[in-house]
């Protein structure tokens, strides 16, 4: 008992291939040259934070031990942003505060976003979440169009997908396009 307060849990197999895929499939250049995403550090946390939602939203549908990759991918997105804080300059004392509003964001952009990917929400639900929260030029439809075009794809190709499939590290990436 007292030993396993000090050491590490067992990582869970191929969550390093899988958080590698979807940090890859949210750092596509189409997504910042084509479809509006600003290259800034927000943008880069609002698709990664959108990608990891498709992948998490898919890993609930799947059997056993899909729900402890997903744990360990949340785990892995919240040591990443702790990480980068302190990687661009954010002191030790305020970094914690920091990771704690881009938790709330997360789990709120997630949350707008299964919302609009539900069967029953308006056609246009992705859309107007995806221009509130990731697109530098809301005002632009044709851009907010396109990305959730592109969401939409995503979200189609994982929900064929296995859990051998998305372990193979390069799912949500070849999905993508690799573009």
């Amino acid at each position: 008992m007292v030993v396993s307060l000090f050491t590490r849990k067992k990582p869970v197999p191929s969550v390093d291939a899988v958080y590698g895929d979807i940090v890859a499939a949210a750092r596509l250049p189409r997504l910042y040259r084509d479809l509006g995403v600003p290259d800034t550090v927000m943008g880069r946390f609002d698709t990664l934070a959108l990608h990891l939602m498709l992948v998490l939203r898919h890993l609930r549908s799947l059997p056993t031990p899909a729900d402890a990759l997903a744990q360990e991918l949340v785990d892995r997105f919240f040591a990443d942003l702790d990480l980068a804080m302190r990687e661009i300059g954010i002191g030790d004392i305020s970094v914690p505060k920091k990771v704690k509003a881009l938790g709330r964001a997360f789990y709120g952009r997630a949350e707008a976003y299964e919302a609009a990917l539900a069967g029953d929400a308006p056609a246009d639900a992705l859309e107007r979440a995806l221009s509130r929260n990731v697109l530098e030029k809301p005002e632009e439809p044709a851009l907010a169009t396109a990305l959730a075009q592109h969401i939409r794809k995503l979200a189609k190709a994982l929900a064929a997908m296995d859990l051998d499939r998305l372990l193979s590290g390069a799912a949500l990436q070849s999905a993508a396009g690799g573009q």
